[in-house]
């Protein structure tokens, strides 16, 4: 039985012909490889070969003493892209994406205990959470564009979509309530209606959170 390989997400499937579209991702037909009889599988998407790293591999081999030719620049060691290579490489995004997705639902739980018991100390750790979510924010939407684009080519099918309106959705609401915490912390003790919006972005986000992380479970276990 042949088998054909997801470009996009590394997806392998056992059939005739490929499927129409990739279960994981999304991706089209069009972007299945058929696989060699010997080769159970290959990692195409994991291998990332860019300039800077044929630079440094030249530089690395060239014996002792010999010099390269005089319009040749000096490999970067530092670059933007070597940089953002080593974050793929070593999986900078589901490390950072772990901060986030673990303190989100204490954050939550905390705000509506403090609803709950009238406790206004979870109300201020809940707040300090959020704030904390807020700093990690841009180091996780950046190593999470690097993953996309360099990963997965910036797809924008329908899984990939989805991740990121979630992420977009976690993002506004995470600011906009620690915004109005800020604006008004009295808020819990506030009308009724306010009160109850309040708590609401909290599930909103608790929701996009859960979204996000579903969908990047399955680009990683390819189920």
């Amino acid at each position: 039985m042949k088998k054909w390989q997801c470009t996009v997400c590394g997806y392998i499937h056992d059939g005739e012909q490929p499927p129409e579209t990739c279960p994981v991702c999304g991706a089209d037909k069009s972007q299945f490889i058929e696989l060699p009889d010997t080769i159970d599988k290959i990692d195409t998407i994991d291998k990332i070969d860019t300039k800077e790293e044929q630079a440094d591999e030249t530089a690395e081999t060239k014996p002792e003493g010999q010099s390269t030719a005089p319009d040749a620049p000096s490999p970067r060691l530092f670059s933007f892209g070597s940089i953002t290579n080593l974050m793929l490489k070593h999986h900078a995004h589901p490390i950072t994406v772990h901060f986030p997705n673990g303190v989100i639902p204490v954050a939550v739980a905390f705000i509506f205990l403090a609803v709950i018991f009238q406790f206004a100390g979870l109300s201020k750790a809940s707040f300090y959470n959020m704030v904390f979510v807020i700093l990690t924010l841009p180091i996780v939407m950046f190593t999470g564009y690097n993953e996309w684009k360099k990963k997965y080519q910036g797809n924008f099918t329908t899984i990939f979509t989805i991740k990121i309106i979630a992420a977009i959705v976690v993002s506004a609401t995470a600011i906009i309530i620690v915004a109005w915490h800020i604006i008004s912390p009295e808020i819990l003790r506030t009308s009724s209606a306010m009160r109850t919006g309040f708590l609401m972005l909290h599930l909103i986000m608790l929701a996009a959170t859960g979204i996000a992380g579903h969908i990047g479970g399955k680009l990683v276990f390819k189920d």
